[in-house]
């Protein structure tokens, strides 16, 4: 056993803290035994190999995979364990060269970044990795996730998970809120609001928020966070949307997946109070009072829920209405889409 290979183990069972010593986005042994097996995703392979019988790894741009604990598996070796500056260089690498890239669909670029993602927080979580290095590379992977729900909305389950991906996200909001109890950061606020409205309605996470200091809780990400939340709990549906025009794209992005519930308690709303056999509700106002992007889309929505929509208007009637379950998601032009502008993702991902 190599000196490396002990002090591995000795640190796993004293439980120290070890710092890794590859000093590559992936470990020579793995980026070796991917390349014999044949595994190497597209992204890593040497360009002139890609057609060999055996293509070849560029070392450059081989990434460690993510790798499931499993029983009786070995103590991870520190010459397999990237430490802290390596980390933080490999999300850059996989924000900067991959998340642009236009060759692939973008559903095949997440779960590649997805997984290399997931096997850098596992890096972190052997090695305790905390500090600004730690609160940044978090920070980043939540905002992937958030925008990457958006982005892929309209992909089918097979391609997208959004409850994969959801469990991930919280995964990363609860580790980044806690390393904030000791390390500060000029992007706190935001991510504090990103939490408030991703968890719209928790009590846990309006406890969490309304303990933090005053100069969080008075930042105008807050105060937006804070009403979008007030309202929801309220049941004022139409202020939330009309709050959710005045988010930037990332806090759009994470208060995306309530938008269905917004409309569904709204239109029971309208339904009971305007049913009458007569009455006929403008399309237009209800369109506005939605958010939704244009009348046909208002009109699809209303026949959904089993109401009569007839020359710009929507006859509500009780005995009418009907639930019949989420329908496929879509994108949002003007409460959300429109907010990216001209910037890329990885600027975005990267918070500039």
């Amino acid at each position: 056993m190599s000196n490396r290979e002990m002090m591995s183990v000795k640190c796993a069972e004293l439980d120290v803290v070890c710092t890794g010593t590859c000093p590559g986005m992936c470990p020579d042994r793995e980026r070796e035994e991917r390349q014999r097996q044949k595994r190497l995703h597209k992204f890593e392979i040497l360009v002139e190999t890609a057609n060999d019988q055996l293509p070849k790894a560029d070392p450059r741009r081989t990434v460690k995979e993510y790798s499931r604990p499993a029983a009786g598996k070995g103590a991870a070796q520190l010459c397999e364990l990237r430490p802290a500056g390596v980390l933080l260089k490999t999300v850059h690498y996989l924000i900067d060269e991959i998340v642009p890239r236009h060759q692939e669909p973008w559903a095949e670029i997440y779960d590649y970044v997805f997984d290399r993602l997931r096997s850098v927080r596992q890096d972190m979580t052997i090695q305790q990795v905390d500090g600004h290095i730690a609160v940044t590379i978090l920070e980043k992977n939540v905002r992937f996730l958030l925008c990457a729900s958006y982005w892929l909305c309209e992909e089918p389950i097979q391609v997208f998970d959004p409850k994969m991906n959801d469990v991930h996200v919280q995964e990363c909001f609860s580790w980044l809120l806690a390393k904030y109890s000791t390390v500060d950061s000029e992007n706190e606020a935001e991510f504090q609001a990103l939490a408030i409205l991703y968890n719209l309605g928790s009590v846990k996470a309006l406890h969490h928020a309304l303990a933090l200091s005053d100069h969080i809780k008075d930042s105008p990400d807050m105060k937006l966070a804070f009403g979008i939340n007030r309202a929801f709990i309220e049941g004022n549906y139409v202020r939330c949307l009309r709050i959710m025009r005045r988010l930037p794209f990332v806090q759009s992005c994470a208060l995306y997946r309530h938008i269905d519930l917004f409309r569904h308690h709204l239109l029971q709303v309208f339904n009971h109070g305007y049913s009458s056999r007569n009455c006929r509700y403008p399309l237009q106002i209800l369109t506005n009072l939605l958010g939704m992007d244009s009348l046909a889309l208002t009109a699809e929505l209303c026949q959904h829920h089993g109401l009569e929509v007839t020359e710009n208007s929507v006859h509500f009637q009780k005995s009418s209405y009907r639930d019949p379950g989420p329908r496929p998601r879509q994108p949002e032009l003007g409460l959300i889409s429109k907010k990216q502008g001209d910037r890329t993702k990885s600027s975005i991902i990267h918070g500039h």
